[in-house]
């Protein structure tokens, strides 16, 4: 999923991971593949959180940022899912998805519906 982000040019302003040791590894291998280094922040409330404590985080991220990578765990990620696109999806581990908001402002996702824009999944993928 790394060497993807970097071929297609993805590189995330910010970071936000469930502080699990798999999701560590996961963001620490991804993040060296695709040869960036953003801001990662580990939060704690992303550990087994549901959708609606999902959408709590990236409801408070700052308006300056215009990418977010968020790292985290299901049933959770296609509850978040569902919340924003109204879209129901398998999210399975290691799947991208990009989600674009109709918004300017993170505090309102919740408020304005979202578009899925595409979901990329490991086995999807061929080997670089």
């Amino acid at each position: 999923m790394g060497r993807y982000l970097k071929r297609e040019l993805i590189v995330p302003e910010l970071v936000l991971s469930s502080p699990a040791s798999r999701a560590r590894e996961t963001i620490e291998r991804v993040a060296k593949a695709a040869k960036w280094s953003p801001e990662i922040r580990f939060d704690q409330r992303i550990y087994e959180a549901g959708g609606l404590r999902l959408l709590e985080v990236v409801s408070q991220i700052e308006n300056e940022r215009k990418t977010a990578l968020l790292v985290g765990h299901n049933p959770g990620l296609q509850e978040l899912l569902m919340l924003l696109t109204g879209e129901s999806k398998r999210v399975r581990t290691a799947t991208l998805i990009k989600i674009e908001l109709k918004t300017s402002k993170w505090i309102t996702a919740a408020d304005k519906r979202a578009k899925l824009a595409w979901l990329v999944k490991p086995r999807d993928l061929t080997d670089d």
